[in-house]
């Protein structure tokens, strides 16, 4: 009888695996154990392609989000810059929510990580905000992304009428809002991002920011 066929291993097929494992139990559902029988093969044979779960992750976020667009930042067009990344890494991160709480430690030792920052740093350096502002505004855009990322409205309204309707008069419509959540939850993000970009060529524009650090 020919040997039952055992499935090939490769970086990108275990990084798929687990990704997928995360969409659909989050991070807790992922271990090595679960992803070894999610692809077929027993755990040990993943240690030749990841030494560890922490790394596994590293490598999954890296490739989640290798469509951030930083590219933006150039030629000193920060609010282009801003604008475009935080559309591209929402993008990203929307797409796979379960993965978000693992951002919160930071960028740690992921390259692609610091990459970006260092550009979205380096672009506001160049357009002439301070090194203390130009920290404060990557980080006030990574708190903006990750909530939008995180929440919806999706979940947050009964579609029940009952539930509003006389005790709450200014909620009357809120039944309405799970149907429109995906252009709701679109519609908020651009308004906030919109706020928050005008609010910094504002500040820019009505303070001497010039050689402070």
């Amino acid at each position: 009888m020919p040997r039952p066929t055992i499935p090939k291993l490769s970086g990108s097929r275990i990084r798929s695996a687990a990704l997928l494992i995360i969409d659909r139990e989050g991070l807790d559902g992922l271990s090595m154990r679960r992803l070894a029988q999610e692809l077929g093969v027993r755990a040990p044979s993943l240690y030749g392609h990841v030494a560890t779960k922490d790394d596994l992750l590293q490598e999954v976020v890296d490739e989640v989000l290798e469509k951030v667009d930083v590219s933006g930042f150039t030629g000193g067009d920060w609010r282009g810059g801003l604008l475009d990344c935080a559309r591209s890494y929402r993008a990203a991160l929307s797409a796979h929510p379960n993965i978000v709480p693992f951002l919160a430690y930071g960028p740690a030792r992921r390259e692609h990580a610091l990459a970006r920052l260092d550009a979205v740093h380096g672009g506001l350096l160049e357009a002439g905000w301070p090194r203390r502002h130009a920290t404060m505004i990557a980080a006030s855009l990574m708190y903006l992304v990750f909530g939008a990322a995180l929440s919806s409205f999706r979940s947050g309204f009964s579609t029940d009428e009952s539930v509003y309707r006389d005790r709450f008069p200014h909620l009357d419509k809120a039944h309405l809002l799970p149907a429109v959540a995906d252009e709701l939850d679109r519609d908020s993000f651009e308004l906030a991002l919109t706020a928050f970009v005008d609010g910094l060529e504002l500040l820019k524009a009505s303070a001497n920011l010039d050689g402070r650090e």
